[in-house]
C-alpha cells in the first residue's frame, strides 16, 4: 500500500522546511513547494518531489496540483507566506500586493480545492499556517498581519463548515521564530528583527505537527505567544498597536 501523501508549501527553508523533515521522518510521501530555487535542495534533504512555483497564482497553485497527479492528499500544510515591514505608506504597491496574493488569494484558492477533495472522502487534515501577529493591529507591519488575521479567522470559519466531514483544520499560531522571515520581510533594521530570542522553527513546527495530529482547532506556540495571544483579546486594540510600534518601526 503506497505511503501517506503530505503536500507542504513553503517549505525551502523555516517552519515549513522543519514541517517537511517530521513528515519525512513520520513516512509521508512528500510534495513540498515555494516560490524560489531552494526547494530543490530542500527537497532533496527529505527525499521529496519539489514544486518550484509561484504561489501567490492560480497558475502556480494549479501546477502544484498538477504534480500530485491527482492522489488523495492526506496532509496539506499550507505554510506559504510573505512578509512586509515598514510604514505602509512607503510600500511598493507591488510588494505589499504580492503579500496579499500569496497569504490571502493563493492560499484561499488552494485550501479550497484540497479541502473538496478531502470533504468528497471524508478524510483529511489540513494545517494553516496563521500567526499571533493576527490578533493584533500591526503598525510598520500593517498588510502582513492583516493578512495573518484573515487566515487565523479562515480557519476556524472552515473548520466549522468541515467540522461532520471527516476533514480536520488546524491553524498554527507562531509568534518571532529565527527564519529568514524579518530579513526577506526588510525588517532587519527593527527591535523584533534584532531580537535573539525568537523561537527555534523546529519547536514551532513540532507544536504545529502535533497538533494537526490530534486534530486540535489551534495552537499558539512559545509560553511568551501564549501570554501575549492571550492579552491580545483584552487589550484595546489602539494599545495593541502602538505596542507594536515599539517592536516593528525602524531604528531611526
Amino acid at each position: 500500500m503506497a505511503n501517506k501523501l503530505a503536500v507542504i508549501t513553503g517549505a525551502s527553508t523555516g517552519i515549513g522546511y522543519e514541517l517537511a523533515k517530521i513528515a519525512a521522518g513520520e513516512g509521508y510521501d512528500l510534495i513540498v513547494a515555494a516560490d524560489e530555487p531552494q526547494i530543490d535542495a530542500a527537497a532533496g534533504t527529505v527525499g521529496a518531489t519539489a514544486v518550484e512555483a509561484d504561489l501567490s497564482t492560480f497558475e502556480g497553485n494549479d501546477r502544484l496540483l498538477a504534480e500530485v497527479g491527482g492522489r488523495a492528499i492526506d496532509l496539506l500544510i499550507a505554510n506559504a507566506g510573505r512578509g512586509l515591514g515598514h510604514a505602509f505608506i512607503e510600500q511598493d504597491v507591488a510588494a505589499w500586493r504580492r503579500v496579499i496574493d500569496t497569504n490571502v488569494t493563493g492560499t484561499t484558492y488552494l485550501l479550497q480545492k484540497v479541502a473538496r477533495d478531502m470533504a468528497a472522502r471524508g478524510e483529511g487534515r489540513i494545517l494553516i499556517t496563521g500567526s499571533i501577529a493576527g490578533l493584533i493591529p500591526g503598525s510598520y507591519q500593517a498588510v502582513y498581519n492583516a493578512t495573518k488575521a484573515y487566515l487565523d479567522s479562515f480557519a476556524y470559519a472552515l473548520r466549522e463548515e468541515l467540522k461532520d466531514s471527516g476533514v480536520t483544520i488546524t491553524v498554527l499560531m507562531p509568534g518571532p521564530t529565527d527564519t529568514l522571515f524579518f530579513e526577506r520581510a526588510g525588517m532587519l533594521d527593527t527591535p523584533v528583527g534584532k531580537d535573539d530570542s525568537k523561537e527555534d522553527p523546529a519547536k514551532t513546527a513540532r507544536n504545529g505537527w502535533d497538533a494537526v495530529m490530534a486534530g486540535s482547532a489551534h495552537v499558539v506556540s512559545g509560553a511568551k505567544n501564549k501570554v501575549q495571544a492571550a492579552l491580545s483579546h483584552i487589550t484595546p486594540d489602539s494599545v495593541l498597536a502602538a505596542q507594536h510600534t515599539k517592536m516593528a518601526k525602524p531604528d531611526e
